[in-house]
């Protein structure tokens, strides 16, 4: 399933549970030192930041889309290899909340509201967010902001609140935010007094990176500042967004945020434009990143185009994410309504439009949407993916799948492409499709977190008739979604099979020692979870 846990991931599993549930009057927190350089190490980390997700993913405050998923990972990790420190394990991942702010948690794990995205302009403009928190992350900020507020907020209970908002808190006094965390709404306040030093620093690191990364460098200043002109005369802090209350703006912050940027662009002016082998070399080079494009270091000097293409998936994605984190019956209308304004009907609405409609089982008008959009793009992957997904929904399951197989020949490696091939092939109803769904999904699931490719792989696998490798992913898939005591009981069950062989009893077994000392700690602790409510013995 996955590697063995350590006994101090095993704790936080258990103090995220307890928070999750609401009881977390009950949790005793561990000491863990008073060194910041002690009390985390990278592995550790990475496990703390990895079941932070899970449990995220368990209480459904995620946007779990292939697509999504996919985008925003380009962008971070784009960013990333510009940044202090490329090698550093990061990943990203959009929250479903409609308030505007963002987050870093230990591991390098980044969370980006949908709010957020919805309100940037530009693909610059949320790159600069992300590489802000970067910058906490590769200067260290979250562990001397530990280290300082340990006394207050001790860092296990920092971790597990599952939202731990990179540079909140101005400088001393300064509070950070309440985090929402379940859908129950529960709120924990904690104080996390990172410096304005801190702020600045991030601020400044995270412009080279911008740059670094061919993004415009100016894009964050301005972000911040367009935030906080949202604050209208005479209302209080409450009216800031979030992310201005996680990340405070002053003035002379944002301009010195401006002028960094400018000297940097400056620096870029003064080097030789790129020849056209150059550009065509530096563009193969970058093939392998789908969707994430250069938008400033390939036109000439002191420029801040764009390019079409880089644009065009960026609106695509916002709206994407639009439609996955809101109301569909709502923002179906919404879209309906605005799009007989001129200055509305952009392609990226009208995407955002048969989106909307797909996920009210509207797949025939969402077709009509689509059809025109190809006519101008017909190389668009986002689009030709839309309209396979939209075919297949309208029961034109042939011209789905001609689409997604064109789709997968082209990129065979693309997440979002192959799980949605392998969903329609499960979905055919012929046992040779679900076998050719589970052979394509295969080499996916070693390398993946992702419930829904375990889930995918596991129904393929099913009615392909091999129900014991189903049965092993549908527990993957439990476990991955944050139901540690679903994932053990279905293992369990399995283990009783009298057909199992070797090879597969091993590998059976080999799970079931993953989960129990986890599964013993929560029982000890009487912690409840979605799938063991009371908290008692199973």
């Amino acid at each position: 399933m996955r590697p063995p846990l350590s006994r101090l991931s095993i704790l936080a599993a258990t103090a995220l549970a307890t928070f999750a549930a609401g009881a977390q009057d009950n949790v005793r927190l561990p000491d863990l030192g008073s060194s910041a350089n002690a009390l985390i190490s990278p592995r550790e980390a990475d496990e703390y930041g990895a079941m932070m997700l899970r449990q995220m993913h368990a209480l459904d405050l995620t946007v779990d889309d292939a697509l999504v998923d996919q985008y925003i990972n380009d962008l971070g990790y784009r960013l990333v290899a510009s940044s202090d420190r490329p090698k550093d394990h990061f990943s990203f991942f959009i929250v479903k909340d409609t308030q505007i702010n963002a987050f870093a948690a230990p591991g390098g794990y980044i969370g980006v509201n949908a709010g957020l995205i919805n309100i940037t302009s530009s693909e610059s403009e949320l790159a600069g967010v992300i590489a802000h928190e970067i910058g906490h992350i590769t200067q260290n900020h979250l562990y001397r902001a530990f280290e300082d507020s340990k006394k207050n907020a001790p860092l296990m209970a920092l971790v597990l609140l599952g939202a731990i908002a990179a540079g909140a808190g101005g400088g001393a006094g300064d509070a950070a935010p309440a985090v929402l965390m379940g859908g129950q709404g529960l709120l924990m306040q904690r104080q996390i007094n990172f410096t304005r030093k801190d702020e600045i620093e991030a601020d400044r690191v995270g412009i080279q990176t911008l740059a670094n990364a061919g993004y415009d460098p100016e894009a964050m200043a301005e972000f911040f500042g367009r935030m906080q002109d949202t604050l209208r005369v005479g209302e209080g802090e409450e009216a800031l967004p979030a992310l201005l209350q996680t990340h405070p703006v002053t003035l002379a912050r944002i301009s010195d945020a401006k002028a960094r940027a400018r000297v940097i662009e400056e620096k870029q002016a003064n080097k030789p434009r790129l020849s056209t082998l150059d550009k065509a070399s530096w563009e193969k080079s970058t093939a392998p990143v789908l969707f994430v494009k250069d938008p400033t270091t390939l036109v000439s000097a002191g420029e801040k185009v764009v390019p079409e293409s880089a644009s065009d998936t960026y609106a695509l994605m916002r709206e994407r994410v639009r439609v996955l984190s809101g109301d569909a019956q709502q923002l179906s209308s919404y879209y309906a309504t605005n799009l007989k304004r001129k200055d509305f009907d952009t392609a990226a609405n009208r995407y955002g439009y048969a989106l909307a409609l797909l996920r009210t089982g509207h797949g025939a008008q969402a077709v009509d949407q689509l059809k025109p959009l190809l006519a101008s793009q017909p190389g668009n992957v986002i689009l030709r993916l839309a309209l396979a997904d939209a075919y297949e929904n309208a029961g034109r399951h042939g011209d789905a799948m001609a689409i997604y197989k064109a789709l997968h020949e082209n990129s065979p490696r693309n997440r979002a492409v192959t799980l949605g091939y392998a969903r329609a092939l499960a979905d055919s109803g012929r046992a040779d499709d679900a076998r050719a769904a589970s052979a394509m999904l295969r080499p996916m699931l070693d390398d993946s977190d992702d419930p829904e490719i375990f889930r995918t792989f596991a129904r393929a696998s099913e009615r392909s008739g091999d129900t014991i490798r189903a049965a092993e992913a549908y527990a993957d898939s439990a476990y991955l979604s944050g139901r540690p005591f679903d994932a053990m009981e279905q293992l369990r069950r399995l283990l009783k099979r009298d057909d199992l062989d070797y090879y597969q009893r091993s590998r059976i077994q080999a799970r079931i020692s993953d989960l129990t000392p986890l599964l013993l700690e929560l029982r000890k602790r009487r912690i409840t979870t979605d799938d063991n409510p009371d908290g008692r013995s199973q």
